[in-house]
């Protein structure tokens, strides 16, 4: 792009924003010095992008909804559990190609404290990768491998806080006013405890409360996560101006994805819950608008772990957009309810509401990620069931710890509250499918099952609208990884479980048809397959659940431009019949190339079907 041409692309970008740009800012920080400042950082930021970047950007410009093909495939992953470094990654491009993947989700690799990170989420230098993982350079050379094999790059952007060992938290330790204002300092504990009175607790027992108190400071900083990690007082413009020039500095290294963490906290307020509040939109909204100025082939994703009401405002308007794409969290630990429970129903009254939302949003969807699962169902429905809250937790720990219900998973709890009763699930996919207990036991019948099991709730999670997840190990099936426990940095954290170093040995069965690894991968492939030459599962298709007279049977269908398709899912382990009755025709099952009716439709135990109306 010839200098000229370039110098016009963002002007016109700019002029598209500015004036609502200014309006926002100017509400929330009435400062217009600050905001010249923004003005021309952006610009220095747009001038320092590659031509590459800018060509890509110009070409998503053109083709807005280039994300929400039904070829995108995610995985996440440690960069160290994966292959070691970012040159490690690199070198492991063929083999991310090969599972279908062209979305990868690096997980956090920024600089954090040893023993004091978070799982990498107290960043403690935003330009500046972790030593062991690389350098900017190796980021940028990774991300131009990537997008050389049309595979899109997303990292994490935590926005809420920084590390204590941050630049900025130092020199506020010193006493420098300038950084104080840049966090929530206090000198008694008087306004924290007002503050407590209305801010729920995000770990109540491995971190409680929302202060910590510095005795070499005799100050209080806010921390809602950990004590090392300080919340950001976004009050102060000079943090929202900082935090921006962060993100446009990442950006301009290929990243494709910004994951906003925690989103939904960035904003404080005394006297409220400092969730959701009406500021965390219109600083996302200023964000999402800057990024279409600078560098417009960036999505915006943002971490919102809250029902669905809470959710979906994030998206904005179809006017005033904020985030690209959310994580469908509800969805995720209703289905792992249906594991347990054997019974659809909550999850088709989850899907229900998905459905019902406007097609421009689009969800990611996952079975697993590199969190615990925290069980935010819809306890008022399940009330309407006689089913407690407090009872139903412990039954679903239980369930899944292989307590209770005739359960086959293994895994640990996550924060536990004895008093509470509360407590969070970690596991890996296979694991909690029953792998890793026949694999231990040696039992042939139990494990073809649990492959079954797994292959059925990948499929399930294919046919939801948006796209699909994986975690990376998840294609082969590997299981938990009890190692954590030997690492003092790591033992007291049990979602290190599902966290476990890539098994590369594991990775050459795929070649072997008997073993557990080339069913689990050949059977996700066969899918990934499915998925990408069939245009019903693109984002825009319409999407609806159908009653199969069935509580252990799930049925969605899909349906776009005279195509349509009928997922069946059994949530059992016994042979049921979905009992619909779709008699617009013919159909073919996409797995086996079988003709069936989808009319009557006799299901084998955790097993599954995608017909096709021919």
């Amino acid at each position: 792009m010839k200098a000229d041409a370039a110098k016009k692309t963002y002007e016109n970008r700019f002029q598209k924003h500015f004036d609502e740009l200014r309006w926002l800012y100017m509400e929330l920080y009435d400062n217009g010095s600050m905001f010249a400042e923004l003005c021309d950082k952006m610009e220095v930021f747009y001038q320092e992008r590659n031509k590459t970047l800018k060509a890509q950007d110009k070409k998503r410009e053109a083709h807005p909804d280039w994300y929400k093909r039904n070829d995108m495939l995610g995985m996440m992953f440690y960069i160290d559990n994966f292959a070691g470094n970012m040159k490690g990654v690199q070198s492991k491009l063929d083999y991310i190609e090969q599972c279908n993947v062209n979305y990868i989700h690096l997980m956090p690799f920024l600089e954090t404290p040893k023993g004091r990170s978070d799982g990498g989420y107290a960043v403690s230098d935003f330009r500046k990768v972790q030593r062991e993982l690389g350098t900017m350079e190796d980021l940028a050379d990774l991300t131009e491998a990537c997008h050389k094999k049309g595979v899109n790059v997303c990292m994490d952007f935590v926005m809420n806080h920084t590390s204590e060992d941050h630049e900025w938290a130092k020199k506020a330790r010193q006493g420098d006013g300038e950084y104080m204002s840049r966090y929530f300092f206090f000198d008694n504990s008087y306004i924290p405890s007002l503050y407590e009175q209305t801010v729920p607790q995000v770990f109540p027992t491995t971190a409680p409360g929302n202060f910590t108190w510095l005795a070499e400071e005799g100050k209080f900083v806010m921390t809602t996560f950990y004590p090392y990690q300080w919340d950001l007082n976004y009050k102060n413009p000079r943090v929202f101006n900082e935090m921006m020039y962060n993100f446009l500095y990442l950006a301009n290294q290929g990243i494709d994805i910004i994951r906003i963490d925690a989103v939904p906290y960035i904003w404080k307020e005394l006297n409220t819950s400092c969730r959701n509040l009406p500021q965390v939109h219109t600083i996302v909204r200023m964000m999402r608008m800057i990024g279409e100025i600078v560098c417009p082939g960036i999505l915006l994703l943002g971490e919102v772990v809250m029902e669905p009401e809470k959710v979906v405002p994030y998206f904005g308007t179809v006017e005033k957009p904020e985030c690209h794409m959310l994580y469908n969290v509800t969805t995720m630990a209703t289905t792992w309810h249906t594991v347990a429970t054997r019974d659809v129903r909550l999850l088709k009254k989850q899907l229900d509401i998905v459905n019902s939302l406007p097609k421009d949003y689009v969800f990611l969807n996952y079975l697993r990620c590199h969190d615990d699962i925290g069980w935010g169902l819809d306890y008022g429905t399940l009330m309407t069931e006689g089913i407690g809250e407090r009872s139903h937790k412990k039954y679903l720990n239980d369930y899944f710890q292989g307590y209770a219900g005739d359960s086959n998973s293994r895994g640990e709890l996550y924060n536990a509250d004895p008093i509470t009763g509360d407590a969070r699930f970690c596991g890996t996919t296979a694991s909690m499918c029953g792998v890793e207990k026949a694999g231990f036991e040696q039992d042939e019948k139990a494990m073809e099952k649990a492959v079954r099991m797994d292959i059925t709730l990948h499929a399930y999670m294919f046919m939801q609208s948006g796209i699909p997840v994986l975690y990376g190990g998840d294609e082969i099936g590997q299981v938990n990884d009890y190692t954590y426990k030997e690492d003092p940095d790591k033992a007291a954290d049990s979602r290190y479980i599902h966290r476990g170093a890539m098994n590369w040995k594991q990775v050459e069965n795929i070649s072997k048809p008997d073993t557990v690894e080339a069913k689990i991968f050949h059977g996700l492939e066969r899918l990934e397959k499915i998925r990408k030459e069939e245009k019903v599962f693109m984002s825009t298709a319409d999407t609806w659940t159908i009653e199969t007279w069935d509580s252990s049977v799930l049925c969605i269908g899909r349906y776009l431009d005279g195509e349509k398709i009928i997922g069946l899912f059994n949530f059992s382990e016994f042979d049921k019949t979905a009992w619909i009755n779709e008699t617009d025709g013919d159909y073919v099952d996409l797995v086996s190339g079988e003709k069936r009716k989808a009319a009557g439709v006799d299901i084998p135990g955790y097993g599954f079907y995608y017909l096709k109306k021919v």
